[in-house]
């Protein structure tokens, strides 16, 4: 039996994918082999030696310790892709709400009900405070053209959109769900200097941190609207601020809310709600469940963000899996090993992925307890599994 302990409420539908014959799951399972996990903070969670992967029903993995977990060979899973449509849907809703200010449209009707005035009677003057641009045929410039910015991407040229995107690291599969009509730019000042709105759809990590500041602020476009529903810290709030009082940011819209940004009459602050959909939410159980079940019984890694993927359907009557330090030879080690006791490999596969690497070995015959303690003794060898 596989323990899985879990950390908020997931979805029904993610838990039925593992099978109650194999799999305990609860919140108070002890001594767990896995753990699903949405947004609960798991930065000071002592892991137990048994834990084998962390699945996060989510995009983003910033409450998980990711250097902590490589370091005891702990996989880490995230469900990219799965909540794509549910932030792209709100991603239209914010560029609305922005260019229309439809919240303080909302407000100012209620207060004038409020103060006892005939609303009806003043809704003709009083809605020219609230007048904004279309969308149709303005500029909107996507930052990290993944899952979520090709779908922004894509459903704003059907509004008649101008689209400029930006991704250093875009892949041949990302590249292919885009549009023709997308243009994609090498310098994000280019996109900078031609947008109307902006929207960053990238991870929060050192390098992204602030990745929006004040030099990228002036490089804007005069009266940009800002819309961040990827995290927080993407954007510098101090600059941000700074940008708006100057009128150099017309609107921001924000799904990370702080106290000194709401109180600014030219922010949009959300509860958090990009996600926050009974589709998104069952399709990131489904997604983080079927992930960790392949990794626990077959080895399989999909959608990792701190070891390589590597997929191998399974042959033979034993898996090894080895998650190891990414170094020279260790591949010859691991093999020469094998080989030493006479056994036999039937199918292999190796990947690496920063320092670390995971090596995936198919044997045509059982090996001995004694054969798999002298790979876990290897040096750079920070774990093994074996799968009959």
């Amino acid at each position: 039996m596989y323990q899985i302990k879990t950390f908020n409420k997931i979805a029904p539908a993610g838990l039925e994918r593992l099978d109650p014959e194999r799999y305990t799951v609860g919140s108070d399972v002890a001594g767990e082999d896995g753990i699903l996990v949405r947004s609960a903070d798991l930065l000071g969670y002592q892991f137990p030696d048994s834990l084998l992967a962390i699945a996060r029903a989510g995009a983003g993995v910033n409450n998980i310790p990711l250097d902590r977990c490589s370091q005891k060979g702990i996989a880490v899973f995230s469900t990219p892709g799965a909540n794509a449509n549910a932030v792209k849907e709100l991603v239209l809703c914010a560029m609305l709400i922005s260019s229309r200010d439809v919240p303080g449209a909302i407000r100012w009707v209620r207060n004038q009900v409020e103060a006892g005035v005939d609303v009806a009677s003043v809704v003709e003057k009083g809605k020219a405070a609230f007048v904004g641009p279309e969308l149709y045929r303005k500029t909107l410039g996507v930052i990290g053209l993944g899952a979520i910015g090709a779908l922004v991407a894509n459903i704003a040229l059907s509004l008649g959109m101008d689209v400029y995107g930006y991704d250093p690291f875009l892949s041949v599969d990302a590249a292919l769900r885009l549009d023709r009509h997308v243009h994609v730019v090498k310098d994000v000042n280019e996109l900078y200097r031609r947008a109307d709105y902006i929207t960053p759809h990238i991870h929060y990590n050192e390098k992204t941190r602030h990745m929006i500041d004040a030099r990228a602020f002036a490089a804007m476009k005069p009266g940009v609207r800002l819309i961040n529903l990827a995290r927080g810290g993407v954007v510098d709030d101090e600059a941000l601020l700074a940008a708006l009082d100057a009128g150099q940011v017309t609107a921001y819209v924000t799904d990370f809310p702080t106290n000194a940004l709401t109180v600014h009459p030219h922010v949009i602050a959300l509860p958090h709600l990009g996600a926050s959909t009974p589709e998104s939410e069952q399709n990131c159980a489904v997604m983080a469940a079927e992930e960790l079940r392949d990794y626990l019984e077959n080895g399989n890694i999909r959608n990792s963000v701190n070891l390589p993927d590597v997929s191998l359907d399974r042959s033979g009557v034993m898996r090894l899996c080895i998650v190891h330090k990414n170094v020279p030879a260790m591949l010859a080690s691991i093999t020469a090993l094998l080989g030493r006791d006479g056994v036999n490999v039937e199918n292999l596969s190796n990947k690496s992925k920063g320092d670390y690497a995971y090596t995936l070995v198919d044997l045509s015959s059982a090996v001995g307890e004694n054969v798999v303690e002298d790979l876990r003794a290897l040096p750079n060898v920070i774990r093994v599994r074996c799968l009959a």
